[in-house]
């Protein structure tokens, strides 16, 4: 009543909704760095909003089923073989105790979920089964999957599959637009470095993990050097002495002292972890009350 892993991935991990009211003691958020694709898989499969997943950030993961049940893949476009035959994305798939699933090469994007129906029985910590790995948190033991390591789930079985429309899937492009709230520190930018930074190309670097996102292109200047530490919000855009943006995603730290002159649209943010080194993003305006309102109707249409 299980999945075991039977290679060593080179970085998949549990994450759920992510773990909150823990900053005060330092512990992040974490979570699935692609909610929308995680939502979509849990409402296939008509899990609860909150079940958690495997989050898959490289290519080659192969896992044993030991029970029947339905999984549904999304996320990033991937090779993926049930018993060496090859299946679509962004559909659940019914699995037979003794099958061999098998995530391949990603083709697009560079996050694959793999979710099975009703979740995996994994005990929580601090209220949420993602894995921190920085923070030894979660998951198994709060590392990264294993060869060996046993995932298990209630047995399931089902006649019938689930799929998105093909126009309803993500298509992750090489450029991104990002939504930007500008932030209470914004007058700590001069109009002409603020105007610099909508008009701006920037070029994602190496230095992208589920951390943060640096970028490289036009240095953004501050009148002041630094600000007392403070706590960060997901998708705050840090600007540090170097003037290249970072952009902090899930398992940022929960203080930090560089100045922010605005906060990336979250749900831009998931987009965002679909994205690899070297694609380009911009940035425009966009103001609270309109991202309030579309984040409101976001998750109102997945619970």
């Amino acid at each position: 009543m299980s999945l075991e892993i039977i290679n060593n991935p080179i970085l998949a991990t549990i994450q759920d909704m992510g773990r909150y009211s823990y900053s005060h003691i330092g512990v992040t958020n974490s979570g699935v760095m692609d909610e929308h694709a995680f939502l979509y898989a849990n409402k296939m499969l008509l899990n609860a909003y909150t079940t958690n997943t495997i989050e898959i950030s490289f290519s080659n993961l192969i896992l044993k089923a030991h029970a029947n049940t339905q999984i549904a893949i999304t996320g990033a476009i991937c090779e993926f073989y049930i018993n060496d035959i090859p299946k679509k994305c962004w559909q659940t798939h019914i699995i037979k105790s003794g099958d061999i699933l098998k995530i391949g090469k990603i083709l697009q994007g560079a996050r694959v979920y793999l979710s099975v129906k009703g979740g995996f029985d994994i005990k929580k910590e601090f209220g949420s089964n993602s894995t921190t790995i920085k923070e030894s948190l979660g998951g198994l033991e709060g590392d990264r999957l294993k060869k060996g390591d046993i995932l298990p789930f209630k047995p399931f079985s089902n006649n019938y599959n689930k799929r998105l429309q093909e126009k309803f899937i993500p298509k992750y492009e090489d450029e991104l637009t990002l939504r930007v709230i500008l932030s209470y520190q914004e007058d700590r930018f001069s109009q002409t470095q603020k105007d610099k930074f909508f008009s701006s190309t920037y070029t994602i670097t190496n230095e992208f993990n589920r951390m943060g996102c640096k970028l490289s292109g036009e240095a953004i200047t501050c009148y002041v050097n630094g600000i007392i530490s403070e706590g960060i919000s997901f998708g705050s855009i840090q600007i540090p002495s170097d003037g290249a943006p970072i952009i902090l995603l899930k398992d940022r730290q929960t203080i930090g002292g560089y100045p922010k002159i605005g906060s990336v649209f979250s749900i831009d943010c998931f987009s965002l972890s679909q994205a690899k080194p070297n694609n380009k993003v911009r940035f425009i305006p966009i103001s609270i009350e309109e991202a309030q309102e579309k984040l409101r109707a976001f998750y109102h249409y997945f619970r």
